[in-house]
């Protein structure tokens, strides 16, 4: 009785990418989509940070490589490895998407995007809370991203890869470029569970 898809994969095996193709196809089915994707950011080659990116293009910092010049501007600093996140940037940006949930297009077909429930992301309780609140809401199916089991188990990713109404794909290179009809007949099954 799944009412939410999520994605899970290594980093960089096309996760974001599938996200965007199922909303592409959702959109041109007639399904109201809502909801953001992290998206590298790149200068000269080189990755200096992620930004986070609503479907209405609207983009912010999500994180972004230590200049040493502190970042912090007097805040708490939150950092995953060597990137200084910018959490007030994305809760500015991402929280009020969750607001919305509930009035995507007026339609009742809804599909809310999480992309994705990540270490960056989990600094924010805020963000955290609205995560919650949106898997127990029966207003949207939800497809989000989250990453493969590493290290210390992160609470909200182990959490929602255990809901019985969560199905879990994992993505990898050998089944990346043919997963998305799976995807997509799996969220279809999904809409006709929320009301």
């Amino acid at each position: 009785m799944s009412k939410h898809v999520f994605l899970t994969g290594p980093p960089g095996v096309g996760k974001t990418t599938l996200v965007q193709k199922a909303c592409e196809a959702l959109v041109s089915s007639g399904v109201g989509v809502e909801g953001f994707y992290t998206e590298e950011v790149r200068e000269g080659g080189r990755r200096v940070g992620f930004d986070v990116v609503t479907l209405t293009g609207k983009r912010g910092h999500l994180s972004r490589i230590r200049d040493g010049a502190g970042v912090s501007h007097g805040r708490r600093e939150h950092t995953v490895g060597q990137y200084v996140v910018d959490l007030p940037s994305f809760e500015s940006l991402a929280l009020p998407l969750f607001r919305n949930v509930g009035s995507v297009d007026g339609s009742s077909r809804k599909v809310f995007i999480i992309d994705e429930i990540g270490k960056m992301e989990l600094f924010s309780q805020s963000f955290v809370r609205a995560v919650r609140e949106t898997l127990d809401s029966s207003s949207c199916a939800i497809l989000g991203t989250i990453p493969t089991p590493k290290g210390k188990p992160l609470g909200l990713v182990e959490e929602v890869r255990s809901r019985r109404d969560v199905e879990v794909f994992t993505v990898s290179k050998e089944n990346r470029n043919t997963i998305l009809q799976d995807i997509l007949t799996t969220l279809q099954e999904c809409l006709k569970r929320t009301t």
